[in-house]
């Protein structure tokens, strides 16, 4: 008798040429995930060739019951770990029947920005540091804590090794290869100064691709914490108290800032992000204040500061940076549930395009 694993696991490609694209979208609060799937006649290589699509809108709180048609493009294409052979990831955005981008769209308007003379030329390069916690799912607790009690000080758990410090490592290595085999350009992983607490970092990323591929990492991770009856948490404050946050430190450089003297072109981007820094704050994430109070490696939400390998900054420049006079820069600010194609974009706009 076959196992229920072996049919999950079965080979399709020996008796038909059939795959099936997994359709992936953004919910009606911003940050939930959404998908479905379908069978498409053979392999696909681009967006392009991949029909348009539709959900009900009215289960998503997107739409209501009357009018609930919301049509998906699709946007990008990432190899399948779940169901793998040629099966496809699709990332797609969100528009309603007469082709306007829907308000939890957030795409559209980035892609504008990315495709913008100014910042094409300069060819934004981006790596996200997304932190993340993994809950026990029928307590909502941090795994590893004991249930209704803490466990001991922060310390030992920053990159620890250990059973009683590192709490989750099997689904961390499951994403980082899934991601991988995705084709995302996921660039490492660590356990966080809170136990429980995990991140990964994608990256380099170009424009736009930098929003796609955290988009599907946080999709492939939701997935595998689904298998492993885990709970994933993108709360920027999870617990609180005397614990560290969780934010979405956004590394950001141009073409100028890596060339030779471009820590003077640093200084004016940082300087012009300060000029806008509320702009920012108000869409760096929901709960951010929470996170932002000026402890525990943050800056406090309402004072903006940058510094030279400062992580109490709101932006830090690295010492190598500061060395070589030329590189990139940190924004600490960003909270885990940050939408990346806010942040990534709207860091573009105001250090490229915007004109004080």
């Amino acid at each position: 008798m076959s196992l229920l694993s072996d049919l999950v696991n079965l080979d399709l490609s020996g008796s038909t040429e059939k795959i099936i694209a997994e359709y992936i979208w953004i919910g009606g609060s911003g940050v939930d995930i959404r998908s479905k799937a379908r069978t498409l006649p053979g392999p696909v290589s681009d967006p392009s060739e991949l029909p348009k699509w539709n959900y009900d809108g009215s289960s998503t709180k997107q739409a209501r019951g009357e009018d609930s048609e919301i049509i998906i493009h699709p946007q990008a294409i990432y190899k399948d770990p779940f169901r793998r052979g040629n099966n496809i990831l699709v990332m797609c955005d969100a528009y309603n029947p007469q082709g306007d981008p829907i308000l939890t769209n957030k795409r559209h308007n980035a892609a504008k920005i990315f495709s913008h003379s100014d910042v094409i030329a300069e060819e934004p390069w981006f790596g996200i540091e997304q932190e993340y916690t993994l809950l026990q799912k029928d307590v909502k607790w941090p795994i590893g804590w004991p249930i209704g009690g803490y466990p001991g000080p922060q310390g030992p758990y920053y990159c620890g090794t250990g059973a009683d410090k590192a709490f989750g490592r099997d689904i961390v290595d499951a994403h980082y290869k899934a991601c991988l085999y995705a084709g995302i350009n996921i660039s490492g992983t660590n356990g966080e100064v809170m136990p429980g607490q995990w991140e990964f970092q994608v990256g380099p990323s170009v424009g736009i691709s930098a929003g796609d591929q955290v988009w599907v990492a946080r999709y492939i991770l939701e997935r595998i914490t689904e298998i492993a009856g885990v709970v994933l948490s993108f709360d920027p404050k999870p617990v609180h108290g005397d614990w560290n946050g969780a934010g979405a430190h956004t590394n950001y450089s141009t073409k100028s800032m890596r060339s030779d003297g471009g820590f003077d072109v640093i200084r004016k981007a940082i300087g012009k992000l300060e000029k806008r820094h509320k702009e920012h704050m108000a869409a760096y994430g929901e709960g951010n204040e929470r996170r932002l109070t000026g402890k525990h490696e943050t800056a406090d939400i309402n004072n903006f500061n940058w510094g030279v390998a400062d992580r109490g900054a709101s932006v830090r420049v690295g010492r190598e940076t500061e060395k070589a006079n030329k590189g990139y820069f940190e924004d600490r600010r960003p909270s885990s549930n940050m939408d990346p194609y806010v942040v990534t974009s709207m860091i573009a706009e105001t250090t490229i395009i915007w004109q004080p």
